[in-house]
């Protein structure tokens, strides 16, 4: 490995990857579920909901739009260093990326990962699949260092709390009524994970802050959070609520209009457009619940920005901004922080 005294020369956006053609959906579904022992006819079901949007998921081109805006961001910033971009499940794979970067001689890169809370899931295995990554590219492989957890940057929560704003029109101006909550989302987790992590508290914080930068009412209980997108066996236990009970359940409080944050996501793709605009949906339309959902931050110049300052902190020791009173997450995870728990019995 490269010493540790390398300049950052590179920026690596690494992401999870997704399918962008039918005949690429069941080998991705393969490598997001490898080692699991999920059944084929799981994977076949799951690769339904792909049909539904022509067998292609949208993460791919946001990366590839997100690549593009941080290049021009860092140009215009004097930082002109290429941007790299891998993915965990499909091509580009991290491993041909890293090699790539061998390749053209990059020494140190600062690696931004699309996620920005801590779990297992999004913040230990990405640091542990570039470990593994730079190990199979060799003994001239590049230092990669991952860029902290971002989910209280202000280059987050404020392109967050403003599509709050506009989604809600005139509504965030003259008040929410009784019979409307606003209901954040993330990925739900299994418990056993979310005892070994800050995934659940870095979300109420986000969520919280979020209602405090759209002038909402932080202290009001109009808002909650649910999970989705939960797998696995009935038997294991995993965050709830789910976000479909959820909106059943306010449907039986009384409440007729709910709009969806989905906080936990950086952009438009396939769990956002499946299982809150499709499933979601369907759910509050049966329970006769008017439902309208906050895009995610995508390619907003603020959340591009935000990219480009977590570089300036190690590349150039520039501040560390964050907002809300815990401060910003240190570049290095606590010991044992998002650690994989013992694989429960079934």
């Amino acid at each position: 490995m490269i010493s540790t005294e390398a300049p950052i020369d590179a920026v690596l956006l690494l992401s999870f990857g997704g399918p962008e053609h039918p005949d690429d959906v069941l080998p991705f579904l393969r490598n997001v579920t490898k080692g699991r022992n999920v059944p084929e006819e799981r994977l076949v079901e799951v690769a339904e909901q792909y049909a539904l949007f022509g067998g292609r998921s949208p993460i791919n081109d946001h990366c590839r739009s997100l690549v593009s805006a941080l290049q021009a961001e860092l140009a215009t910033a004097g930082d002109d260093v290429p941007v790299y971009w891998g993915n965990r499940n499909w091509t580009p794979f991290l491993a041909d990326t890293v090699a790539e970067m061998t390749a053209d001689g990059i020494r140190h890169a600062a690696v931004f990962v699309t996620s920005a809370f801590g779990s297992y899931s999004g913040c230990r295995q990405y640091r542990e699949n570039l470990t593994e990554a730079a190990a199979a590219a060799g003994p001239d492989a590049p230092r990669l260092n991952k860029l902290r957890l971002y989910y209280n940057h202000p280059g987050f929560i404020e392109p967050m709390a403003a599509n709050l704003r506009a989604t809600l029109g005139d509504r965030a101006v003259d008040g929410l009524g009784p019979q409307h909550r606003i209901v954040f989302t993330a990925h739900s987790i299994p418990d056993v994970m979310a005892a070994n992590c800050s995934y659940e508290s870095q979300l109420h914080d986000a969520a919280t802050l979020i209602m405090d930068h759209a002038q909402l009412n932080p202290g009001s209980d109009n808002y909650d959070l649910a999970f989705q997108s939960r797998s696995g066996p009935p038997s294991v236990p995993w965050l709830e609520p789910d976000i479909n009970d959820h909106l059943l359940l306010l449907a039986n409080e009384g409440i007729t209009d709910v709009t969806l944050v989905p906080v936990g996501f950086v952009s438009d793709h396939m769990e956002v457009m499946f299982d809150l605009d499709t499933q979601a949906a369907q759910t509050a339309a049966e329970a006769g619940i008017t439902l309208d959902r906050v895009p995610t931050v995508g390619t907003d110049p603020r959340f591009v920005t935000m990219i480009r300052e977590l570089v300036d902190e190690r590349r150039h020791q520039q501040p560390r901004l964050s907002v809300g009173p815990d401060g910003p997450w240190p570049d290095d995870c606590p010991d044992g922080h998002c650690a994989l728990p013992a694989r429960p019995s079934r």
